[in-house]
C-alpha cells in the first residue's frame, strides 16, 4: 500500500496512532506561517489535538488528494475546514525516509466560499 493511501486511511478511520505510526523517528514539521521546525515528539501532541476535533466534528478534510508520490515524496492537496468554520486549500509536501514521513512542509491558502 501506497504511503499516501496509508495516510488518508488513518484520517478516514480518524486513527492517530495510525498517522503517528507514518512518521519517521527523526521526523520535523516545518510551520508555513513562521518557518519554525517542530520535532516528532512535539508534532505528536498536535496531531493528537487534530484528531480529538475530527472526532468530535470541529475540524475535517476533504477533497484529499494525492499529486505525486515516489520513494522519495509524497506531494498531496486537500481542503482543511476548521473549528472557527474557515477553510483552507492545504498542500503538504512530505519528504519520505526509509518509508516513512521525514520532513512535512506545508502551505495554506484561505477559502472565501
Amino acid at each position: 500500500m501506497a504511503l499516501f493511501e496509508k495516510l488518508v486511511k488513518s484520517l478516514e478511520s480518524n486513527t492517530a496512532d495510525d498517522y503517528l505510526e507514518l512518521l519517521h523517528p527523526e521526523y520535523v514539521f516545518v510551520r508555513h506561517q513562521s518557518g519554525d521546525e517542530v520535532t516528532k515528539e512535539a508534532w505528536s501532541v498536535t496531531v493528537t489535538g487534530m484528531f480529538n476535533a475530527m472526532a468530535e466534528g470541529k475540524l475535517s478534510w476533504s477533497d484529499t488528494r494525492c499529486l505525486y508520490e515516489n520513494d522519495d515524496i509524497l506531494v498531496y492537496h486537500n481542503i482543511g475546514t476548521f473549528p472557527d468554520g474557515t477553510k483552507e486549500s492545504i498542500i503538504a509536501v512530505h519528504t519520505l525516509k526509509d518509508g516513512k514521513i521525514i520532513r512535512t512542509e506545508s502551505g495554506a491558502t484561505p477559502l472565501n466560499l
